[in-house]
């Protein structure tokens, strides 16, 4: 099994984190954004969208993440990443979605604008989704009451679709640009205690080293 990423992706973060959970061997491709290798004619007969991660099984091409999750899930049942039972699926499911359509979204629409230096001509967006990043926010701190993990008792696909979500938000707020931006996240462990918490127990989960984005380590 072949796992195409880039770093700083975090759908490829998600299923490099599952690999690791779930213990599958597998042969890291490290792509290069800058030099356009997700691009090239090998890669866009993968995923002729362009884009990471790719998974290579033998002679299954497979892409988009929660699809290679799924995909993982049924070919390494254990540990379990969706539940084991159909209130445990149905949970887990939901709360992967709601990530993918409501809160990643609106944090995305913070950092992205800052990550990718683009403030000068979006920062009338950023200050309009303020609010919607801090409503997305306590919506997941009120989940996490009495919880510590987002999909169960255990780490679960929801826990790894939401880890990138929010580091990367983290880290857009870290930025110097941003400091003037009253984004009104830091202190973190102060706004928002129970997904500081969580934050913490997903940093020491198997692989979180192992799968860092590798360039955030150097800037």
């Amino acid at each position: 099994m072949e796992i195409f990423w880039g770093s700083g992706s975090g759908p490829a973060w998600r299923v490099l984190l599952a690999a690791e959970i779930k213990k599958v061997p597998y042969t890291s491709r490290m792509l290069s954004f800058t030099s356009g290798e997700h691009k090239t004619r090998e890669m866009l007969l993968m995923n002729p969208r362009g884009k990471v991660p790719d998974l290579r099984d033998g002679s299954i091409s497979l892409y988009e993440s929660v699809a290679i999750l799924a995909y993982l899930e049924a070919k390494y049942p254990e540990p379990s990443l969706f539940g084991k039972t159909p209130e445990e699926i149905g949970a887990t499911w939901r709360m992967v979605l709601e990530l993918e359509h409501y809160a990643g979204p609106a944090m995305g629409k913070v950092s992205r604008p800052i990550l990718f230096r683009q403030l000068a001509e979006k920062e009338a967006e950023v200050h309009e989704g303020r609010a919607h990043m801090h409503e997305e926010l306590r919506k997941l701190e009120a989940l996490l009451e009495g919880h510590t993990w987002f999909g169960g008792a255990h780490v679960s696909a929801a826990d790894l679709v939401a880890l990138p979500f929010l580091m990367t938000l983290l880290r857009a707020a870290d930025r110097p640009e941003a400091q003037a931006l009253d984004l009104g996240i830091h202190p973190f462990e102060r706004h928002y205690p129970r997904l500081a918490t969580w934050k913490a127990y997903m940093e020491a989960i198997p692989g979180y080293e192992r799968t860092y984005p590798p360039h955030w380590r150097e800037v």
